[in-house]
């Protein structure tokens, strides 16, 4: 229940149902990895997404199954169909003896922190949100430890580069639910484009979010892409011809909105789309990637020899958590200046010159 009313109190009235679909799934068949019994375990549980949402669930899946593979633990996944089957599913891991239970989402923070109170000899992490006590007063445990990413700071040049690219002035980017994991994307995003106005003169419009105001645009959902892509057409149909979808699958649907259209393009989030959703590579301009992969893998590394910690892990641009993809067919369509400055504001902000705000951010 906390977590719900954070979401009410940060986004207002947001829709949580997430299209329960029963109960909690069956959990996938543990990898071994050629490791025997008493193998050190690492599990995860997803959210409502599912580890093939070509986004946050499955990089962390990749990061897991990664650790298995290069480390020689067993590992154990479960996938959550609806936010009813979040405590379950945690409960099910503690079941199974796992040394480390991984949460991947903000809304997993609940019933991740209730089990790491409950359990003290397991450890917990959980990607994109700390802990915290029934006030929202922050809160530290011994044996759970927070993955979380300053998106805000690549978000940034995502939103400086769609700003000198597009052609109609207009560019526009969207949330799933309103969360600080989610509105730190779209942050990011109106303030590079903000920053591009500013050096240029220019007066390039973002539709869907207001950084001041922190409101703007949410489908209420994570999984359903027709939400998204309907969002997408009423900011196309408003001349955009850029779109960030900050939404987990949802945004998928926006980028089928972009494909039909045939003159706009899509910013990925969390992974890089051009290779995780081939079927619009074509109109995929960028990625503000997300390092989850390789903080979940870290994570199960130092937990598996030992060195567990619960301080919290914070992607920067600095350490190499959060980036932006290459442009891949768009490389000749972004101009070679517009490219060195956006290496320069990169540079900046890794010298600590520049300092991206958010009321999200982690550090």
């Amino acid at each position: 229940m906390k977590k719900i009313i954070r979401v009410a109190a940060l986004g207002g009235a947001v829709a949580l149902a997430l299209a329960a679909c029963g109960s909690a799934p069956e959990d996938d068949a543990t990898a071994s990895a050629g490791a025997g019994e008493d193998a050190y375990k690492a599990c995860m549980v997803s959210d409502a997404g599912g580890f093939d949402d070509k986004s946050f669930n499955q990089s962390g899946a990749e990061g897991l199954d990664r650790a298995a593979s290069d480390l020689g633990i067993t590992e154990s996944k479960v996938e959550s169909q609806a936010e009813t089957d979040f405590g379950p599913n945690v409960t099910n891991l503690v079941a199974q003896d796992c040394n480390l239970i991984i949460g991947v989402g903000f809304l997993l923070e609940d019933p991740i922190e209730e089990a790491a109170v409950a359990n003290p000899d397991t450890d917990f992490a959980l990607v994109d949100s700390s802990f915290s006590d029934a006030d929202f007063n922050p809160m530290t445990y011994e044996n759970a430890k927070p993955l979380l990413f300053d998106t805000q700071e690549a978000a940034f040049l995502a939103g400086y580069v769609a700003a000198g690219v597009s052609k109609t002035g207009t560019v526009a980017t969207f949330g799933g639910i309103q969360l600080p994991s989610v509105s730190i994307f779209m942050d990011g995003f109106a303030d590079g484009v903000a920053k591009y106005n500013e050096d240029n003169g220019a007066s390039v419009k973002v539709l869907g979010w207001d950084k001041a105001s922190q409101t703007g645009s949410f489908t209420g959902d994570f999984d359903n892409q027709a939400n998204g892509q309907n969002l997408a057409k009423g900011f196309i149909d408003q001349g955009a011809d850029i779109i960030m979808p900050v939404a987990g699958p949802v945004g998928l649907g926006a980028a089928a909105a972009a494909k039909e259209a045939g003159d706009v393009m899509i910013i990925g989030v969390d992974a890089d789309w051009f290779e995780t959703a081939p079927d619009y590579s074509s109109i995929v301009l960028t990625s503000v990637l997300k390092e989850i992969g390789q903080s979940v893998f870290d994570t199960v590394d130092q937990a598996s020899t030992g060195k567990f910690s619960s301080e919290p892990y914070v992607g920067t641009l600095a350490n190499g958590g959060v980036d932006i993809a290459p442009f891949h067919d768009f490389d000749s369509a972004v101009p070679a200046e517009l490219k060195a400055k956006v290496e320069e504001l990169k540079a900046s902000i890794i010298s600590g010159d520049l300092k991206i705000e958010s009321v999200s951010a982690n550090s």
